[in-house]
This record gives C-alpha cells, sequence and structure tokens, in this order.
C-alpha cells in the first residue's frame, strides 16, 4: 500500500503542494512580501548574536561538534547543520522582535529560516528564485497548523512557536531538499513527532528563546531524515490516538482540520503575517497602540495617569496578562503590564529599552501595578482572528478618561509596513553586528534574490569572516 492510500488526506495535500510549487505559482505580491518578512528575521537574527543565551547556547554546542558546514549568523562561528538551525533559530527570536502570524500564533521565519539555509549550505545549492520559493512553502504550512489548532492551542500551555513550527521547518527544508510528495509526507511526520514547547518558559526563563531554534532543527531532520528514507507518521495530522491535532487539543472539537488545505495554494498565509516595531511579544502591541494614539489626541505624561485599564481576550489574559515578577528579561518583554510601565516612562518600548538590568527597573516595576488587564468575554467570543483586541481606558489624574480600540497593530497584515520602514529596522538592527557594507550586500541579495543565480550569497552575508 502506498502512502497515498493512507487515510492522511490533509497531510497528503499539504506534502503535495509543498514538493509542487513552483516560482511562477506564487503571486507578485507575495514574492515582494516574502522577501521584506526575510530581511525581517535576517535582521532581528544579526542582533540576537551577542545576547547572553545566545552566547550560552553557542558556546555549549561549540564544546561538541566540530563541524564547520552551516555559518552561524553574526559570527565567524560554523556548525554542523542541525546545530546552526538550532542557534540560528534562537537568533531570530532572541529579542521579541520577529514576525508573527497572529491567527496561526506563529513566529514563522525563526523556524524556517535557519532550517533552509542550512539545507541551502549543506545540501543543494538553490538559485534565488528556488530559495524563494520554498521560503514559500514553509510560511505556508505553518500557519494552516496553528490556524487548525485555534487559540486554545496556547491558552492551555503549549507554545505554539515550538509546536506547529515544526511543520514549517520541514516543509521549507523538504521544498529546499526537491523531496517529492511522499518523502515530504515523512518529512512532515517525523518533524511532527519531536513537536514540544511549554509557554511557562514565558515567566523569565532563557529557554523560551531556543524554542524557535529546537523547532527548527526538528523540521531540518525530518527533511534530512526523509530524504535517506527514513519514515514518519503518515498521518501525523489526522490520527485519531496520538495524532499530532488529538495530542495538542483538549478535544476534537477543539481543532478544525479543513483550516489545513482551505485555500492552499490560492490564499497565501504569507500575506497575513505581520511584523513587530516594539521588542515586545505581539499580544502587548495593540495596546502600546492605543496608548500612543491616545496621546496623540490628548497629550499626557507619565505623572498624568492615575490607572490604565486593558480589556483583552482571554488569551490576552492568560499570555500576558499577569502580575508582573521580575524573573528575567523574558518576562518583561512578555508582561503587558511591564510594557506598558516602558512606554510611559521610556517614551519606546524597543531594544534601547530593555539593557540587560531593566527587568529589575524599580521605577517601572511601581508603575507596572497602576495597569490592570481584565477578560473581556465579547473579545474571546469573536475567535482567534481578534486575540489580540484590546479595548484600552486611560484614566487622568485630573479626572479625563480616555478610551481606545484596537483591532490589529501596526506592521499587520491590516496594515503592513513599506519596504522603507522593513529596510530602516533591518539596518538598525544589522549594522553593528556586520558593519554599514555587509549590511547593505545581504539586503540587496536579499530584495534582488528573484535574480541571484546563486543564493549561497545571501548565507555569506550572514557572516563574518
Amino acid at each position: 500500500m502506498s502512502d497515498a492510500d493512507l487515510d492522511n488526506p490533509y497531510t497528503r495535500k499539504m506534502a503535495e503542494f509543498v514538493s509542487g510549487l513552483r516560482y511562477e505559482d506564487i503571486p507578485d505580491e507575495v514574492r515582494t512580501r516574502i522577501k521584506l518578512l526575510i530581511l525581517d528575521s535576517l535582521g532581528c537574527a544579526l542582533y540576537g548574536a551577542d545576547l547572553p543565551w545566545s552566547q550560552i547556547l553557542l558556546k555549549t554546542l561549540s564544546a561538541g561538534d566540530t563541524s564547520d558546514t552551516v555559518g552561524v549568523w553574526g559570527t565567524k562561528q560554523r556548525l554542523s547543520p542541525a546545530s546552526a538551525a538550532l542557534v540560528n533559530g534562537t537568533l531570530v527570536q532572541g529579542f521579541e522582535l520577529d514576525d508573527v502570524h497572529r491567527q496561526g500564533v506563529l513566529h514563522v521565519g525563526a523556524v524556517t529560516l535557519p532550517a533552509l539555509i542550512a539545507v541551502l549550505e549543506s545540501r543543494r545549492a538553490m538559485s534565488g528564485r528556488e530559495f524563494l520559493t520554498a521560503a514559500v512553502a514553509g510560511y505556508e504550512i505553518g500557519p494552516r497548523v496553528g490556524m487548525c489548532m485555534g487559540q486554545e492551542h496556547i491558552g492551555q500551555g503549549w507554545h505554539s512557536g515550538a509546536t506547529t513550527g515544526v511543520f514549517s521547518a520541514a516543509a521549507g527544508a523538504a521544498r529546499g531538499l526537491a523531496l517529492d510528495a511522499d518523502k515530504t509526507v515523512h518529512a512532515l511526520g517525523v518533524a511532527g513527532t519531536q513537536s514540544a514547547g511549554l509557554m511557562a518558559a514565558q515567566y523569565g526563563a532563557m529557554v523560551k528563546r531556543m524554542h524557535a531554534g529546537r523547532s527548527s532543527q526538528s523540521g531540518l531532520y525530518g527533511a534530512l531524515l526523509a530524504e535517506n528514507g527514513f519514515t514518519g507518521i503518515v498521518n501525523v495530522l489526522e490520527s485519531p490516538y496520538g495524532g499530532f491535532c488529538t495530542t495538542y487539543s483538549r478535544s476534537t472539537d477543539r481543532f478544525d482540520l479543513s483550516r489545513l488545505t482551505a485555500g492552499l495554494g490560492e490564499n497565501f498565509e504569507t500575506m497575513r503575517i505581520s511584523l513587530k516595531f516594539y521588542s515586545c511579544v505581539g499580544s502587548n502591541h495593540t495596546t502600546l497602540d492605543a496608548i500612543r494614539n491616545m496621546q496623540q489626541r490628548h497629550p499626557f505624561g507619565a505623572d498624568d495617569v492615575d490607572k490604565i485599564v486593558v480589556h483583552g481576550s482571554q488569551v490576552t489574559m492568560d499570555h500576558v496578562g499577569w502580575k508582573y515578577r521580575p524573573e528575567g528579561l523574558t518576562s518583561a518583554q512578555l508582561n503587558l503590564p511591564f510594557c506598558i510601565a516602558t512606554l510611559m516612562l521610556e517614551g519606546d518600548v524597543f531594544v534601547d529599552q530593555f539593557p540587560e538590568s531593566s527587568f529589575t527597573d524599580a521605577a517601572r516595576i511601581a508603575y507596572a501595578d497602576k495597569v490592570e488587564v481584565h477578560h473581556d468575554a465579547d473579545i474571546t467570543a469573536r475567535g482567534s482572528n481578534f486575540r489580540h483586541m484590546i479595548r484600552a481606558e486611560v484614566h487622568l489624574k485630573d479626572g479625563i478618561v480616555l478610551e481606545e480600540t484596537v483591532e490589529a497593530p501596526r506592521g499587520s497584515e491590516h496594515s503592513f509596513a513599506s519596504e522603507a520602514q522593513v529596510v530602516e529596522k533591518f539596518e538598525k538592527l544589522a549594522t553593528p553586528t556586520l558593519g554599514a557594507a555587509q549590511t547593505a550586500t545581504l539586503r540587496d541579495a536579499v530584495l534582488g534574490m528573484d535574480d541571484l543565480e546563486d543564493a549561497g550569497v545571501i548565507a555569506k552575508a550572514l557572516v563574518l569572516s
């Protein structure tokens, strides 16, 4: 019996899409968008190269990995493909700066690109168009698994970037290796059984940064093993016992398998991936935008505020609405009251506002106590499309109460950034690591990848000589 005869219609269709995708199938607007998304992720990684957790991970892996096959971005060091994918994925997710597919709850570039570039450097040369096509294949698959699982997946404690992300990584790597549909099924099946990641990491642990890297590594393993004939769970998404969906959801009515393939190849989820312009978890961005909007209408400063009240979904409550505890920089960047305090006291919430000692800043901790976060059942009832929607109230000391509702933040698919804005962010993040000349080389290679005969120039520009 062939794989095509098994009861895996969704996994099979996704594999057929991945293996059959051609550059010519990708709409112009998607080609333009994927290049901006790739550029953004690489900039985030280059900023992350010198962060403490990145250095600890790299030092640890380097002690036992003497391979020089794949470059570690923003450094002179090289590792085996699997170790490099782990480190580079961690770099992208290193400072809460990278993209997010909000409905699928997935940081897509952080899981897809490290695995794909590991393939590019170690297994198979690609033109720029082939690289772009493989990236789109990866960017399309993981978000659909996230949408299938729904917001309850993260609500019950799974870190979706670490769980659903393996499918994006496997898809991108499989397409990069030019695997056929049968082997891509197995790549997804090997990747899916390695899926793991707990949301308790958000309260301060460095390991939260590593989740994307581990996911990328697992997807790469899936593709490489499948290439050599290793078999995976062919109905990894559909299996009624021990399948991804049934295992990672409390009950069968909590996931929707039809979301896996609805519009696949016609409606591109790549166009619904958002970028971040705050250095904190995406769930906080709508509130920060709301406060800025209110300040533009009615200027006020930190000392003018009596309290700030935020009404949001249950996901907002669980993910970011908890009382702040100074347990690490991760907790500061994921906590909504602390990020509001940072905006009010520091004027922005970007990389400069989060030095290593910032999570113990007494002034910000005290100001965070002015913030209340409440569940709004009406927002939760709107579903995962509105999980970041908030209604914010600023109560000023003079008795004035300002109110603002924001459904989606700047940089979202509803108000995507311009090329100039993406380039500005990329250059700000990449230049301190690469220098101006190499940053420009990398920028031009990514934005002009359609015309590259060898996408390896992108990998070369990511490392130090």
